[in-house]
């Protein structure tokens, strides 16, 4: 077997575990904290609890919430800008993928300089970053776990992803308890991400006996938990469940990489400034199907982990059934079911086909994709 690795942070899960933000800042040696979040966060009431977290700790904070959906290379630069004149040296990140993915961002920036742009790709950023702590407040982007930043490069209207170890925070605080303050479309949304994570890293070329198991667990979690969590803000088992899937298929995700589906995704999410789940969730049949022929023993136990009976049934069937399973769950959750819902139109194949190809979570994908196959899977999808 050859030889890989495993990266994921410390983490401190369970309900009211973002009680512990302060402490962890100060073992982590910090002095000052600056605190990345969003307006939807703050309205919620949580970057105010953070806040007082750190005071009762004696961490003196500063903030900075102006971090949109999709977040843009200037809201880096900005939150760049508050974490220097400020004198912090340490990040909290507090919301969902887009305040974490900034967050990450803005510690590339804060110490190593230049545009976020130089350090799309792999592995470059060369100075080490400040101490990152990542309190995830929604079950999605797994970034509180993940060495991933994706940050939309607004000139050339793309998704940039940036990969490197650095970007493993130093501790990830998970509380389900977060999660009772989202309404059911930001529920529905960050849940198929999760799901697209899972599956992605399960049948990635880079998948590991470690990833596996998490991407597993995740897969199980979210197929039994995302319906109840959908249904009902009040349903705490269900919150944690999905927390629990978030946090193990970010750890997968992490270590395997993705596939197409997230190719395709960064390429239409810079363009069209549509929640990454959202896409995600019209994507994932589409591109399961696709890949089948890859590897279609994985297939088989994807099914399985999904909770359908595969007795008596072939690796297709098998792998039909799981695809059925994505769709239905999405109908029943209110997600859109094609791209043409999203305002992606025929014109805009040919560039997204392009960009998607040079995305590197294509590296990964179990099956190799022409610019043709591109073009045609794009179109079925609309």
């Amino acid at each position: 077997m050859h030889i890989s690795k495993f990266v994921a942070p410390e983490i401190i899960f369970g309900k009211h575990s973002i009680q512990q933000a302060g402490e962890a800042c100060l073992r982590l040696g910090a002095k000052k904290v600056l605190i990345v979040s969003d307006y939807g966060v703050a309205k919620a009431g949580w970057l105010e609890k953070v806040i007082s977290i750190c005071q009762e700790s004696h961490l003196p904070v500063a903030t900075f919430i102006e971090v949109t959906e999709n977040p843009k290379d200037h809201d880096v630069v900005s939150g760049c800008r508050v974490y220097i004149e400020n004198e912090c040296d340490a990040i909290i990140g507090l919301g969902g993928g887009s305040a974490l993915d900034t967050a990450k961002a803005i510690a590339i920036l804060a110490v190593n300089g230049g545009e976020i742009s130089d350090y799309e790709g792999v592995d470059k950023i060369e100075k080490p970053l400040p101490p990152l702590i990542m309190i995830a407040t929604t079950a999605g982007s797994g970034s509180e776990v993940s060495q991933f930043s994706v940050i939309v490069d607004s000139e050339r209207q793309k998704k940039m992803t940036i990969i490197s170890k650095s970007l493993v925070p130093d501790i990830a605080i998970v509380d389900p308890i977060t999660l009772v303050t989202k309404d059911s479309f930001l529920t529905a949304t960050t849940g198929m991400d999760v799901l697209s994570h899972s599956v992605e890293a399960f049948v990635s070329m880079a998948a590991t006996p470690l990833t596996d198991v998490q991407a597993k667990n995740a897969l199980s979690l979210v197929c039994k938990y995302l319906r109840p969590s959908v249904a009902s803000k009040a349903n705490e088992e269900a919150k944690e469940g999905m927390a629990m899937a978030s946090l193990q298929a970010g750890l997968a995700f992490s270590n395997a990489i993705l596939g197409a589906v997230h190719a395709i995704s960064h390429a239409i999410g810079g363009k069209l400034l549509i929640s990454h789940g959202e896409i995600n969730a019209v994507l994932l049949p589409y591109i399961m199907d696709f890949n089948f022929i890859a590897v279609p023993d994985r297939y088989m136990k994807i099914a399985e982990y999904m909770g359908i009976d595969t007795r008596g049934l072939n690796e297709r069937q098998a792998g039909n059934e799981a695809i059925q399973f994505v769709r239905d769950l999405a109908s029943d959750i209110g997600v859109p079911l094609g791209l043409s819902e999203l305002g992606f139109t025929e014109d805009m194949i040919d560039t997204m086909s392009t960009l998607a190809l040079q995305d590197a979570c294509m590296i990964t994908n179990p099956r190799d994709i022409s610019l043709d196959q591109m073009k045609k899977l794009l179109r079925s999808t609309l």
